[in-house]
């Protein structure tokens, strides 16, 4: 079975990590800067939070609050769902789903933040496997191989 442990060997273990004292205007422009919808919040090498899209909308904007004078530990989530390198990836995309969440942390034994992944990461793993599935099928049926 697939694990997290698959997507992250390509993907690499990079997460984008702030720490709960910084202005949400300024977790935006990095959002924004690295092309990310989502932040992991970072407090003496522990996850604290998570910090999308969702959180600026629904408690920045929809609450009409100054960006600049809030920080970002007043508005993450604080309620974080972990997973760890070697979550089966069906159960990944299941406590997505079911959770309503896009992204999640990936955390190793020592509870030490290793990486993290996305609905997309999860899409895109399986648009290449049904991709080889595909091809294999193809090469089989007009007896290319």
């Amino acid at each position: 079975m697939p694990s997290v442990r698959d997507i992250l060997t390509n993907k690499g273990a990079q997460v984008q990590t702030v720490g709960p004292q910084m202005s949400v205007l300024d977790a935006a422009l990095l959002m924004n800067k690295q092309k990310i919808g989502c932040l992991v919040v970072m407090d003496n090498d522990q996850v604290v939070g998570m910090f999308s899209e969702r959180d600026i909308l629904r408690r920045v904007v929809a609450a009409r609050r100054d960006p600049a004078a809030t920080s970002v530990g007043d508005v993450m989530t604080t309620e974080i769902v972990c997973c760890r390198p070697h979550t089966d990836l069906m159960e990944a995309r299941g406590v997505m789903k079911n959770r309503r969440i896009r992204h999640l942390p990936v955390l190793d034994d020592a509870e030490k933040l290793c990486g993290m992944i996305s609905i997309g990461d999860l899409n895109a793993y399986d648009m290449h496997e049904h991709e080889s599935t595909i091809y294999i099928m193809e090469q089989y049926i007009y007896g290319r191989t």
